[in-house]
């Protein structure tokens, strides 16, 4: 075919730090690449990252493309997609993957239109596999796995014709693997050269809003849903995450509804948790809710009914009304504190 197998990830950075879902994707890419027998290589762009090098190749990359470009120093789509789409015509990589973010979502489709390739979007899991079509097989295809028709089936698509094979991933959906000091690498620098066209557009003024929750870092997560009732029932959520010092989050239906503001929501158009507990309330269980946080380590569901789909992924399964259940929670949770305390 022509291509080297090679697995590359766009490793997106802000401020010097690499996002966490570029981490992931290393990580995934990594697996990736040992089923083909291939590498990974990863592309780096900014100004004054080259520290960052050492960073993607501890967490799976071989290969570093390292542009360090005062240009690059704030993302922009036509001096990011000149470097990237140089690079792909030259090195034709087997499969190039992105975060699902919103640079990832502007700087892909560029590529992959310029490379005439498919690419799938907001994938949540990544496989290789064989494909047959019309008596021809196809072997080492990226599977891409994604929900589809609103989150009621999950399709996988493949690219067999056009490479590179492209997808964006969704935060979350990998698990981040831990950095390997030890391993080692290439870094190679590329010397990129804009004319105005690619910089006709300048940043005047950048304003950055940081998040006022973190529900991918919570140990912790109570979820409230259509259930509950009400923006002033939704107090009782709250109350529960703070007892249990864990975050409050959201179904879509919730948010919605305006019971909770739409950087708690969890699922598939949302966050994608892993928390050690995730306790939902109210929550009827749809595939697009359970496809942020079924990989939870411990589910609690409280549900007024018993065939809830919640019911089907939960670990322990609480059939009654949450505004009497949650406070019975909070008072015994209390309690223990207080008598652990006394002893």
């Amino acid at each position: 075919m022509g291509e080297r197998r090679e697995v590359w990830v766009f490793v997106e950075q802000e401020a010097g730090t690499i996002a966490p879902v570029s981490l992931e994707l290393l990580g995934k890419a990594r697996e990736l690449a040992a089923e083909l027998d291939g590498r990974v290589c990863a592309l780096l762009c900014g100004h004054g990252i080259a520290d960052l090098a050492r960073e993607a190749i501890h967490h799976g990359a071989d290969r570093v493309f390292l542009a360090d470009h005062p240009e690059l120093a704030v993302y922009r789509t036509l001096p990011f997609a000149e470097v990237a789409i140089g690079l792909v015509r030259e090195q034709r990589p087997y499969i190039f993957l992105f975060g699902a973010t919103p640079v990832g979502r502007d700087l892909a489709p560029r590529i992959a239109s310029a490379a005439r390739a498919g690419l799938t979007a907001d994938c949540t899991d990544l496989r290789i596999g064989g494909f047959e079509h019309k008596g021809r097989t196809y072997e080492d295809l990226l599977y891409q796995i994604r929900p589809a028709f609103g989150g009621n089936l999950i399709a996988t698509i493949v690219n067999p014709e056009m490479h590179p094979q492209m997808a964006t991933v969704r935060e979350g959906v990998i698990k981040l693997g831990k950095p390997d000091r030890q391993r080692q690498g290439r870094v190679e620098r590329i010397e990129p050269s804009f004319n105005g066209r690619h910089t006709a557009l300048q940043v005047l003024r950048r304003e950055v809003r940081l998040p006022a929750v973190d529900l991918k870092g919570a140990a912790v997560i109570v979820a409230g849903g259509m259930g509950v009732g009400s923006r002033e029932n939704f107090e009782l959520i709250h109350e529960l995450a703070r007892v249990l010092g864990g975050e409050a989050a959201g179904s879509r239906a919730a948010v919605d509804a305006g019971f909770i503001s739409a950087e708690h929501q969890v699922g598939q158009t949302g966050v994608t948790v892993r928390p050690r507990l995730y306790i939902a309330c109210g929550i009827s269980g749809a595939v697009q809710h359970r496809a942020g946080m079924d990989q939870s380590s411990k589910i609690i569901a409280i549900n007024t009914d018993p065939h809830a789909p919640i019911f089907d992924i939960a670990h322990y399964k609480i059939v009654g009304d949450l505004r009497q259940v949650i406070p019975a929670m909070i008072e015994a949770y209390r309690g223990d504190r207080a008598g652990g305390e006394d002893a």
